[in-house]
């Protein structure tokens, strides 16, 4: 199978051929042969269209160069190894709808017993690492935790210590880049993505079925500026969005955070802090066109170390099928009361009428079926419930490798999908 370039520190035998025109300046398209016992070590180039990489031990793109994973490629992280993908330079995950790249297990091992994953280390971006890239992209399976002999903990990387289970993603550049569009989080077993610097869309994405005994959705810290909209939240241990400013980099972390549906969310982590969405330590939170499908508590903050008294709450839509949790959104000093907010003490009011969702799946359920459409009937509590009245962090986009991601217009209807 051929494949792009890539140095393997084990691997002795490469076979090269005429260069192609790069991509870019630190993106070679030589071709050459992946061997029958997989990659590990430095890997940088394109992995070409439709290949399949399986990956037996920890993978690094150096600093100063970048990888490219083409739509339909599949990445096979061996369960044995469990390895960390560290990018010290660029990774651009360039799937489409109908091709999307796939960083995953050997198929066998995708039962419900590994439902929780811990099966390969996570995607590891250090502060060299200028842009970042999830387009179409399904990420499952992972969270391993970490040893001492870890390559994360000996460069350290993430928390730098044994005995943390790893996000699927960690971005750490303040002054760096990252866009996740249209890709899917599921099976992990602690949070999603942990954040702690740059510029970032979160955007049309899939975030399903994570955490054993925590674990956030999306986990963004100080350093970050961040748009975050159009996002399914699903079933997660704990919170949709832990927003925090925690570490004092600068920038504070201002986050706008829009048109979101949160389904089921912090049901299976009986804390204070299992919820829809968490607020500490200054952060700078704007907060709009939420919809909240029984999910445990409403917007919530750490009594100690509070928001910032900048952050705005508006226009969220509050449903619970039942009554427990209805009381358990209601406002209080440590559940915010947004502004124009559709909510009730009832039952049962303000139905989103979802095409395709039974309303009285169990609270705690962390299964998605992929059948379930969440757009809206006519009718619905959320149609030209929301606003569109404020100001993203990004309204042009962000450029990165050339392309412009955007981050989305808001809408006048509340959640993620719009009327059908």
């Amino acid at each position: 199978m051929k494949l792009n370039r890539f140095l393997i520190a084990a691997v002795l035998m490469t076979a090269l051929f005429a260069s192609c025109k790069k991509a870019n300046s630190d993106v070679d398209t030589t071709p050459i042969v992946q061997n029958g016992n997989g990659i590990s070590g430095e890997v940088f180039g394109i992995w070409t269209k439709g290949s399949v990489v399986r990956v037996t031990g920890d993978i690094i793109v150096p600093a100063t160069k970048s990888l490219v994973i083409e739509e339909g490629v599949t990445v096979i992280m061996d369960t044995i190894a469990k390895p960390e993908f560290i990018v010290l330079g660029n990774l651009y995950s360039m799937g489409t709808a109908a091709s999307p790249v796939k960083i995953t297990i050997e198929e066998n091992y995708r039962t419900a017993a590994n439902k929780f994953g811990k099966l390969w280390g996570g995607i590891l971006a250090a502060t060299t690492c200028t842009e970042l890239v999830l387009d179409n992209t399904i990420l499952e399976y992972g969270g391993g935790t970490t040893t001492e002999a870890s390559t994360s903990v000996k460069m350290g990387l993430y928390k730098a210590k044994s005995g943390e289970n790893t996000p699927a993603l960690w971005f750490s550049n303040v002054k760096g880049k990252l866009a996740v569009t249209n890709s899917t989080f599921r099976y992990f077993r602690d949070d999603c993505t942990y954040i702690e610097g740059g510029k970032s869309i979160f955007s049309n994405n899939k975030f399903y079925s994570t955490g054993l005994v925590g674990g956030e959705a999306i986990n963004i810290k100080s350093g970050c500026l961040a748009d975050v909209s159009y996002n399914l939240f699903y079933g997660t241990n704990t919170n949709a969005l832990k927003l925090s400013n925690v570490g004092d980099r600068t920038p504070q972390a201002h986050i706008v955070a829009y048109n979101n549906t949160i389904l089921n969310t912090g049901w299976r982590r009986p804390t204070a802090k299992g919820g829809s969405v968490w607020l500490e330590s200054s952060v700078y939170a704007e907060l709009y066109n939420n919809l909240f499908a029984n999910a445990r508590f409403g917007i919530k903050r750490d009594l100690k170390l509070t928001e910032d008294k900048r952050s705005v709450f508006k226009n969220s839509l509050y449903y619970g099928y039942n009554q427990a949790t209805v009381d358990q959104f209601q406002p209080k000093t440590d559940i915010i009361a947004g502004t124009n907010d559709v909510i009730s003490k009832v039952a049962g009011d303000n139905d989103p009428k979802f095409v395709n969702y039974p309303l009285n799946t169990a609270t705690d359920n962390a299964v998605l079926n992929e059948s379930w459409d969440f757009h809206l009937l006519p009718g619905s509590a959320a149609i030209n419930k929301g606003t569109t009245a404020f100001v993203r962090n990004f309204p042009d986009g962000l450029t990165i490798n050339g392309i412009l991601y955007a981050s989305p217009a808001p809408s006048v209807n509340i959640g993620a999908f719009g009327v059908k």
